[in-house]
């Protein structure tokens, strides 16, 4: 299986040189290096030798004779060519002895090898570089109302029959942290893409075992189904599910999004994604160049097509800073349809903390409540308002409207203040949304 290369491992490589004082180069054979790579090596063999031939006759017209910096002729090139396939890139890095001389210059004349296969793997047996990444897994937790979130950079890669792979136990171990959440987000609005055997195993976590949802791969020499081999034991396949975008959503991840859109197993949030349907992989071109060809294009069983160019549209479309504060809501809206007692309480108080932290409403002043009490104090901070007890952190309340204030990050919890028939504040309830309170008076009146 060809993979989905990250588009921002690709970025990483063009950031990594910017500070290398580059030598001049002939502009000339390098294009005609870029031609002979995506002529051999695109899915399309006719569109690839049709690019080939315009990148040829625009340099012979002197298109690209002045770009004699190596870092200018990548950037330049990279961006006559994404439009034409949104995985096309160029780039550049200082080359070692061992490179071969330019295209025609001697008897290494010609580019690299053809693109990898496979994901970019460790260097050594020594040193896995995904692992500092956590395979793609920044951050998992639940959040108020039982929400269970995935933030996912990447999509790494691991062999199928092999349950001990790294890649494989660690989103299996982010699973497993929200199996008992009552909705799933899954954050890619900084995924630039990653494997196609994650992209199915992910899938799997959250639709039926043989669904035929799975794309179809066309290479030059023949197809390649996206299916997996092993499929995840415990899937959730009613668990309300949701899934953030972004245009930085690339390639593998899109491929995620886009087969649960079309299932319709998932929300997808957000902005419509880059666009760059074709995995692929770099081939080396001389001179310390090389370009990114796709040598496969993916085809959904369900829509006949892809999303090149297009980009995977949202269901619920908002810009990408209120993508997860959405679809939050949406998850606790939907969930509130079917929950009862304890639970509908802790999911409702969590939709209205965040509509109120959207909009806040307004709020009485705050030095209305400062002071202590009975061991407990409200002390004003920053525009907020405050619990503190000892030398414990501060917890910090934001208004719900009227006396109430929820807390910070834990909506399950409030503070409800209560005033005199002066209108000055007296104690106040802290309660949880399974029921349990506790009261607490003010030690002194405040002054008048």
């Amino acid at each position: 299986m060809r993979p989905f290369i990250p588009l921002l491992a690709l970025a990483a490589g063009l950031c990594a040189v910017s500070v290398v004082q580059a030598a001049q180069v002939a502009p000339r054979p390098v294009v005609d290096g870029v031609a002979k790579a995506i002529a051999d090596n695109y899915y399309d063999a006719a569109k690839g030798a049709a690019v080939a031939a315009q990148l040829r006759a625009e340099a012979a017209k002197g298109a690209y004779d002045r770009l004699t910096d190596p870092r200018d002729l990548a950037t330049t090139l990279s961006e006559r060519l994404r439009p034409l396939d949104h995985h096309f890139s160029v780039s550049w890095s200082p080359p070692s002895a061992d490179d071969p001389p330019p295209r025609g210059a001697g008897p290494s004349a010609g580019v690299g090898p053809a693109p990898r296969l496979a994901p970019a793997g460790p260097a050594n047996a020594e040193r896995d570089p995904f692992r500092r990444a956590n395979y793609g897994v920044r951050r998992v937790e639940i959040l108020g109302g039982n929400l269970g979130y995935i933030d996912l950079r990447m999509f790494a890669d691991f062999e199928f029959g092999q349950p001990d792979a790294p890649a494989r136990k660690t989103i299996e171990a982010a699973l497993q942290t929200v199996a008992n959440a009552d909705a799933v987000i899954i954050d890619l609005r900084d995924n630039g893409g990653g494997s196609p055997a994650m992209v199915g195993y992910l899938s799997s976590a959250f639709t039926p075992k043989g669904a035929d949802i799975y794309n179809t791969f066309k290479y030059r020499e023949g197809t390649a189904s996206e299916a997996l081999k092993d499929w995840y034991a415990a899937p959730r396949l009613d668990v309300p599910l949701y899934l953030l975008v972004s245009p930085r959503t690339g390639s593998a991840a899109e491929a995620f999004a886009y087969t649960l859109k079309n299932a319709k197993r998932a929300v997808i949030v957000g902005e419509a994604s880059a666009g760059a349907a074709n995995p692929g992989g770099p081939v080396p071109v001389a001179g310390g160049f090389a370009v990114f060809v796709s040598n496969g294009s993916p085809i959904s069983p369900i829509t006949k097509t892809n999303w090149e160019g297009d980009g995977v549209q949202p269901d619920v479309a908002v810009v990408p800073a209120k993508a997860l504060e959405t679809a939050r809501a949406l998850a606790l809206e939907t969930v509130l349809k079917t929950a009862a007692g304890p639970d509908a309480q802790d999911a409702r108080w969590a939709l209205e903390a965040i509509r109120a932290e959207a909009s806040p409403p307004a709020a009485k002043p705050l030095a209305d409540y400062v002071g202590g009490y009975g061991g407990l104090d409200i002390i004003q901070l920053d525009g907020r308002i405050g619990m503190k007890r000892g030398k414990r952190p501060v917890t910090v309340l934001l208004p719900l409207g009227g006396e109430s204030f929820t807390v910070l990050d834990e909506p399950s919890r409030r503070v409800v203040f209560e005033r005199d028939a002066k209108g000055a504040v007296t104690a106040f309830e802290a309660i949880t949304s399974d029921g349990r309170s506790a009261r607490y008076r003010r030690e002194a009146a405040p002054a008048s």
